[in-house]
């Protein structure tokens, strides 16, 4: 593992320097999954307080956090990457809805207790050894009866991507840094150890993890190519609404919790 200083260093780096996905056809199927997530477990998001745990989406990918906002919810964020911080800001600086946000991490969230109605966390916490703190900060600022939204990289996947990032991040190929994957029934046991009631158990992006990769690469550096990628991802996303059953095995596993009343 990095030193804290080096880690910190890294994301920054990645946030100034890192391409924007927007517009990729399998973004939007990333989005639409998201905006499914919200819908079936957030349905009453006016006047909610949310809080996400990173702000990478809203500076390179989906803005769903964004979309949360149009909906009435009242969005924060934090990111332990500057760029990153100070790009979603510029994002929301374009629509009429405000973004409060602060570099920092899950692991240290710069809020007090039960401060949030919502909380939710994508793809961040795989990405921290202290998997366990940020699971317990996440239910010390939620409130009691709040929910939470959590997705880890799926260990079952069945396309093999926890193998595939594996060797790229051994190759220094993988862009996005030190990740681990989790199996549902370990992951269920980390969150009720934390304390929360897990009500929910879902996934997202029921794709191969190389044709998402593959999609992200041609639509930032040959867009030509795009045109090949995102009629390959079309299929996926049929595939998902259409049998919902297999969106549990998507390459990230969804787990809904609650923080019970005290």
């Amino acid at each position: 593992m990095r030193s804290e200083q080096a880690y910190r260093r890294f994301w920054s780096d990645v946030g100034a320097d890192f391409p924007d996905l927007g517009g990729a056809a399998s973004t939007a199927y990333y989005l639409e999954d998201e905006v499914r997530l919200f819908t079936e477990y957030l349905p009453d998001l006016a006047g909610a307080r949310l809080l996400k745990t990173d702000l990478w989406d809203e500076a390179k990918n989906t803005r769903i956090l964004r979309w949360a906002a149009e909906q009435g919810a009242d969005a924060w964020g934090i990111d332990l990457s500057l760029p990153i911080v100070e790009q979603a800001r510029e994002t929301f600086g374009r629509s009429e809805h405000g973004l409060s946000s602060v570099v920092a991490d899950v692991r240290r969230v710069p809020f007090r207790d039960a401060s949030f109605d919502a909380v939710y966390s994508m793809g961040t916490i795989e990405h921290f050894a202290e998997t366990e703190q940020a699971l317990a900060e996440i239910f010390r600022v939620l409130k009691p009866g709040g929910t939470a939204i959590l997705g880890v990289p799926n260990r079952r996947d069945p396309f093999l991507r926890p193998l595939l990032v594996a060797v790229l991040y051994r190759l220094g190929l993988y862009g996005y840094g030190f990740e681990k994957s989790y199996s549902r029934t370990t992951f269920s046991r980390m969150l009720s150890a934390a304390g929360f009631s897990v009500t929910g158990e879902t996934g997202i992006l029921f794709i191969p993890g190389w044709l998402r990769m593959l999609d992200l690469a041609c639509h930032s550096w040959c867009r030509p190519l795009a045109r090949l990628t995102g009629p390959a991802v079309r299929p996926f996303a049929w595939l998902s609404r259409r049998f919902p059953a297999l969106r549990r095995h998507g390459y990230l596993l969804v787990l809904v919790a609650t923080k019970t009343q005290a």
